[in-house]
This record gives structure tokens, C-alpha cells and sequence, in this order.
């Protein structure tokens, strides 16, 4: 019998989470879970989903009976995963499951940036409209999107269908290539020149625990002015500091975010406190449309079943031994 526990189940709600109720396993949901209650949670658990808990090598070594980690997410860097290979964990992760939901937000931050969305409401509700001597109101410049330049970083499932997107609109794709490349790849474009000729920098790629942001200044400097930067990745690619000194002083024509380095963010932090009018936030939630979030939880259902018959799917690290049958 497995002993299933859901860490923070509050990240999926709204959605049906029944699924996890397998015959013979125990489910245990828990909101959310800090730090200190890690540990009890984890003395009887042999199956743990976790989106964001961070599962580090002491907290795994208080997990005596665990033998499967499901992230209900498809970055991994909340788990040592060197650890839970030392321990013989399986640590398994869900994929694709946002195709349609994140380039969809993607676009809808770029529409909402380039059209100055937000601006033009709160010119509506201060009455400028009410007040124009003539049918319209502009206040705002609003660009076409045809014709320009979409450059994405991270061409992988999500890069390809929010590039799909965007030509949609009519747009010119420019796929980067990988900053520290040898070679250039056909069909993509040198990472300077690919930002260099951007209209629309989109970023669609993973974060690399340790390293430096993928956009400090340096890297920012090579935009044009009048680019717009979309984040709907992770927040430590951008170097935040070095973004909102660029908006402030227009080196950048604005920027669109649905993550941040800190999660959720203080309440001090320096984007909350400026409010810019050329940045727009959104609080990651790209991913969590209903139905990708459903999918999800098919996965996560899918990733135990198929470890208890001995085939793990989705696998993140390799481990020594996995019997051929793990009945509930």
C-alpha cells in the first residue's frame, strides 16, 4: 500500500483531484506545507507530489519510506535530484501539459503591452474618454504586430506553439540560439543577433540552478529601444534589477512578466513599488488554465500508476533498481 501526500494541494485549485484516490493507497492533501512541517509530513510517505516544496537532501533523508517524488510541474529545481538518486527515489515530472495555456497567455501580456491595454482602461474610468471633443481617445501609441520580429528563446514545445501564435499575427520568427553554443543550428540565430533584431523577445526556456541570469544588463543593452520582453518562463532568467533600470530609462520599450525570482513577491519589491506604466505583471499563472491544469493531475495519476507496474514514465534521474511490480 502506498502512502500518497500532496504537499500543496492549494496550487491546483479548482481542480478535480479525485484521480489520486488509487485503490489501496491512502491520499493525504495538505494546503500547503512550510519547512517545519515537512517532516512529519514526509516520516510515512512513500508517493510525495510536490509543485514547489522544496525537497532538498535533508528533508529527504527525514523521508524513511519514500520512494516516488511526482512534481506536479515540469521544472525540477525544487528537488535535489542528486539526493534522491543517492536514496533510490524515483522523481518523475509532467510534461506538455500547458501547451495551449501558456502561449496563450504569452500572446495575451503582448497584446495587452503593445495595445496599452491597461492604460487605456484607467484613461476610460478617469474619464478621458468622457472628455475627448472628438469619438476616440489617443493617449497611447499602439503598434501593428505584423511585419515585426518575434524572437524566442527556448524552442521547445512551448517556444514552437507561441511562435505559432504570433505568425498567426503575422509576425517574423527568429528562434535564438543557446547563449554559450559553438555552432550555430540551422534555423536559428546567434543569441546577440537574435536579440539585437527583436522587436519581441519571448523567453521559453528552463532556469539553471546557480547560474547567472540569462538577461543581465549586458544582455539588455542589446535590445532595441523599443522592444518588448515577455517572461512567462522563470523569473531568474532576467536579472530584475537590470530590467527595471532599463524601463525607467526607456532602454527598453517595456516588459510583460508571469514570474518573478521571488515567489510570491514582497510587497516591497521593487516592481510592486514603482509600478511602472511599461510593465506589466501577471502572478504565474500562465500555466493554470482548468483544463491544463486537469491535465496535469492525469499525469501526475499516470506517473504512480506506471511506477507501482514498474515503468516509470516522465523520469527525471535514474535509479539503481525498480522492482517490476508496485501494487497499491
Amino acid at each position: 500500500m502506498h502512502h500518497i501526500v500532496l504537499l500543496d494541494a492549494d496550487t491546483l485549485q479548482g481542480v478535480d483531484l479525485s484521480l489520486l484516490q488509487l485503490p489501496g493507497c491512502t491520499l493525504q492533501l495538505y494546503p500547503s506545507t512550510t519547512a517545519a512541517e515537512l517532516p512529519a509530513r514526509l516520516q510515512q510517505a512513500t508517493v510525495v507530489i510536490s509543485n514547489k516544496v522544496l525537497l532538498d537532501a535533508a528533508m529527504l533523508a527525514q523521508a524513511p519510506q519514500l520512494q516516488l517524488i511526482c512534481v506536479a510541474a515540469t521544472g525540477t529545481n525544487n528537488v535535489d535530484l542528486a539526493a534522491a538518486t543517492a536514496r533510490n527515489i524515483q522523481v518523475c515530472n509532467v510534461r506538455d501539459y500547458a501547451l495551449d495555456a501558456v502561449p496563450q497567455h504569452a500572446m495575451a501580456l503582448l497584446l495587452a503591452l503593445n495595445n496599452q491595454i491597461v492604460l487605456q482602461q484607467q484613461a476610460v474610468y478617469r474619464g478621458d474618454w468622457s472628455r475627448s471633443p472628438v469619438f476616440c481617445l489617443h493617449q497611447q501609441p499602439i503598434q501593428s504586430l505584423a511585419g515585426k520580429i518575434f524572437t524566442v528563446v527556448g524552442y521547445g514545445g512551448l517556444g514552437q506553439a507561441t511562435a505559432a501564435l504570433a505568425r498567426a499575427f503575422g509576425m517574423q520568427i527568429c528562434v535564438a540560439e543557446r547563449p554559450d553554443a559553438l555552432t550555430i543550428r540551422p534555423g536559428r540565430v546567434h543569441f546577440r543577433d537574435a536579440l539585437a533584431q527583436a522587436d519581441v523577445l519571448s523567453l521559453h526556456c528552463p532556469a539553471v540552478a546557480g547560474a547567472s541570469p540569462l538577461l543581465g544588463k549586458e544582455q539588455l543593452s542589446w535590445l532595441k529601444p523599443q522592444a518588448l520582453l515577455i517572461n512567462t518562463a522563470r523569473g531568474a532568467l532576467i536579472d530584475e534589477a537590470a530590467l527595471l533600470q532599463a524601463l525607467q530609462q526607456k532602454q527598453l520599450a517595456g516588459a510583460a512578466l508571469d514570474v518573478l525570482c521571488t515567489e510570491p513577491p514582497d510587497l516591497n519589491h521593487p516592481f510592486l513599488r514603482t509600478r511602472l506604466p511599461n510593465l506589466l505583471l501577471s502572478p504565474h499563472l500562465a500555466w493554470a488554465t482548468t483544463e491544463s491544469m486537469q491535465r496535469l493531475v492525469g499525469q501526475l495519476t499516470e506517473n504512480i500508476l506506471a511506477f507501482n507496474a514498474g515503468t516509470p514514465v516522465r523520469t527525471c534521474n535514474i535509479i539503481d533498481t525498480c522492482p517490476s511490480s508496485r501494487s497499491c
